[in-house]
C-alpha cells in the first residue's frame, strides 16, 4: 500500500487524478476500521489531514461553508448555535474521542445509510462541494447518495466542504439504537422548519438504501400549515396531523431486516421519530413568537 500525503488541496486533487482508486482519509474513523478488519485493502491511502483549508469554515452572505476536515466536536462547539439539527446529530457519533477524529466530509465520503449527519444535512438542503483537476461542481445532499455506500464522486473527485444556508426555524434530530450514541442507528429522523417560504425539510437514515427526503410528507406539512396560517399565528398543530406526518414519513421508507432490527420495526420507529421531531420543532417555534 502506498501512503500519500499532501500538504495542499492542488496536491491532492493532483495525487487523486493520478490514483483514481486512492482511499482518502480524513480522520480515519470509518477507514481505519476496515482496514484493521480486512475489509478493505487499497493499493493507495490519501491522507487529507495535512491540508489545512479543510479544517476551516466561513460564512458569506448567510450561507455557510463548512470544509470537509472539520470535525464533530467544532461543529458542536463553534456552529451547534446556527445548526443545532447538525450538532444534535454529531454529538450522538461515537464517543468524544471520535468526535474529536471523524469529520463531516468523512461521513459523507462512506455514504452509509446509517451516517448521522445525513439526516440533518437532508433537512436544511446542504450542498456537496466536490473537485478534481477537472474542476468544482456542486451536488445537492439528496443527490449525492447513489446507492449504499455509493456516491455520485467520480473516480478522481475529493469532497472539499458543505454548503448550507441556517434553516431559519427550529431544527431536530433523533435516532433509535441500542443506546443514545457509539452505536449505529436503527432509524433515524432529522426535520427542519423553513418559515422564511414556508418549507419543511425532512432526513430519513438507516431505512433505506440510501439516506433521503420524505418529499411527500414535507408537502403535506407544509401545506396544512399554512392553509391553517399556522406559519403566522404559531398556533397548535391540528389533532391528528403529527399522526399523519408520521404515517408519511414511514412512507418514504424502503428497510431491510437485519441483525439490528427488522424492516417492521425500522417503519414503526420513523413514525414515532417523525411525531416527536415535529413536536419539538412546533413547540420550539411556539416559544420563539
Amino acid at each position: 500500500m502506498d501512503f500519500h500525503r499532501p500538504r495542499s488541496w492542488s496536491e491532492a486533487v493532483a495525487t487523486k487524478a493520478a490514483h483514481p482508486d486512492a482511499v482518502a482519509i480524513q480522520g480515519g474513523t470509518d477507514v481505519m476500521v476496515e482496514l484493521n478488519f480486512d475489509h478493505r485493502r487499497p493499493d493507495h491511502l490519501l491522507d487529507l489531514t495535512g491540508v489545512a483549508e479543510l479544517a476551516e469554515w466561513s460564512s458569506d452572505d448567510g450561507r455557510l461553508r463548512i470544509g470537509a476536515g472539520v470535525t464533530y466536536t467544532r461543529l458542536i462547539a463553534e456552529l451547534g448555535h446556527r445548526l443545532p439539527g447538525l450538532a444534535m446529530a454529531a454529538r450522538t457519533v461515537g464517543s468524544p474521542q471520535i468526535r474529536n477524529r471523524g469529520t463531516v466530509g468523512g461521513n459523507l465520503g462512506t455514504a452509509s445509510p446509517a451516517g448521522d449527519c445525513h439526516p440533518a444535512l437532508l433537512a436544511a438542503h446542504a450542498g456537496v462541494e466536490v473537485e478534481s483537476v477537472r474542476g468544482a461542481r456542486e451536488i445537492a445532499v439528496e443527490s449525492f447518495f447513489a446507492g449504499v455506500k455509493r456516491s455520485a464522486l467520480a473516480p478522481d473527485e475529493l469532497i472539499k466542504a458543505v454548503f448550507l444556508r441556517p434553516p431559519t426555524g427550529p431544527q431536530q434530530f433523533a435516532k433509535i439504537g441500542t443506546r443514545n450514541a457509539m452505536v449505529i442507528s436503527v432509524a433515524a429522523f432529522g426535520i427542519a422548519l423553513h418559515p422564511d417560504d414556508q418549507h419543511v425539510g425532512t432526513g430519513i437514515g438507516s431505512a433505506a438504501p440510501t439516506p433521503r427526503r420524505a418529499v411527500g410528507a414535507e408537502t403535506v406539512l407544509a401545506g396544512e400549515l399554512a392553509a391553517a396560517d399556522l406559519w403566522t399565528s404559531r398556533g397548535d398543530l391540528p389533532a391528528g396531523l403529527a399522526e399523519r406526518f408520521g404515517e408519511l414519513v414511514a412512507q418514504s421508507g424502503d428497510p431491510i431486516d437485519d441483525v439490528r432490527g427488522t424492516a417492521a420495526y425500522r417503519l414503526h420507529a420513523l413514525r414515532v421519530l417523525a411525531r416527536r421531531t415535529l413536536a419539538w420543532a412546533w413547540a420550539d417555534y411556539q416559544r420563539a413568537a
